[in-house]
């Protein structure tokens, strides 16, 4: 479908999401939140992609934050800029996410980042959390995860701080995956995307799930036990025995049911 704010396509089992609003820092608007949600629905309910990579246009800016145009004047939800549907998507998807860092990450783009399962960014690239100097903060998302990659005493340097980061900084630090040289960003975010759609995608999808269940309380549970244990399930002699009997309005037989 066409989109306003981002650009999508797909190369045989990688889809690739890029944030195009390159001429204020591929900022997200409440516009690119909500197609960005909506475009990895669409990815979550389709078996083409096995992988999907998140980029932002141009060579200078991956993403550097949010900004909230357009949003009404007013302290209920409607006047808050809706990041947490987009980070959310990420984590429901079951299929492998590779930000792929092309500049600056900076405040919300940082944290974009971070949501992602693995990150590679080129040699340039710069990272920041800049909230107690501009008058914002992400006390969610972008404290939690932070914590779990570079730990509490960075994280916290990290965020009461504001210093920038180079991608060798953010590399020893955790916070990302991998570096490489400016121009062979797109090669080595290929490379590690095939290596992952020749894994096992269940296997994959039960891992993701499984990650993200320890701070996503009952939802994360639910997706484990919804998407995953109960489609296993559902295939067992067990499960179409009762189904079977129920059907057929008689007794169920425990002989059926396997072991």
């Amino acid at each position: 479908m066409p989109y306003e704010t981002i650009l999508y396509h797909e190369d045989g089992p990688i889809g690739t999401l890029t944030l195009n609003r390159p001429d204020d820092g591929n900022m997200f608007n409440a516009t690119m939140c909500r197609e960005l949600r909506d475009c990895i629905e669409t990815i979550r309910n389709e078996t083409r992609t096995r992988v999907l990579v998140i980029t932002g246009a141009g060579d200078k800016f991956f993403c550097t934050g949010g900004r909230k145009d357009g949003l009404e004047k007013t302290n209920l939800y409607a006047g808050v800029l809706p990041t947490l549907e987009m980070y959310d998507a990420i984590e429901r998807l079951q299929k492998p996410v590779i930000a792929s860092v092309n500049g600056f990450a900076v405040g919300g783009g940082n944290v974009l980042q971070m949501v992602c399962d693995l990150a590679i960014a080129k040699e340039s690239a710069i990272f920041r959390q800049v909230g107690p100097m501009v008058g914002s903060f992400d006390a969610g998302y972008g404290t939690w995860f932070l914590e779990d990659l570079v730990g509490k005493r960075r994280a916290k340097e990290i965020w009461y701080l504001n210093e920038k980061l180079t991608a060798q900084q953010a590399i020893s630090y955790g916070l990302i995956n991998k570096v490489v040289p400016d121009d062979k960003l797109a090669e080595a975010t290929r490379e590690m995307a095939l290596t992952l759609a020749d894994r096992g995608p269940f296997a994959i999808a039960s891992l993701k799930t499984a990650f993200s269940a320890r701070h996503s309380g009952v939802g994360g549970l639910a997706r484990m036990a919804h998407d995953l244990l109960l489609r296993g399930y559902l295939d067992t002699d067990e499960s179409h025995e009762l189904a079977d009997s129920f059907a057929q309005r008689r007794k169920p037989d425990p002989a059926k049911f396997g072991r």
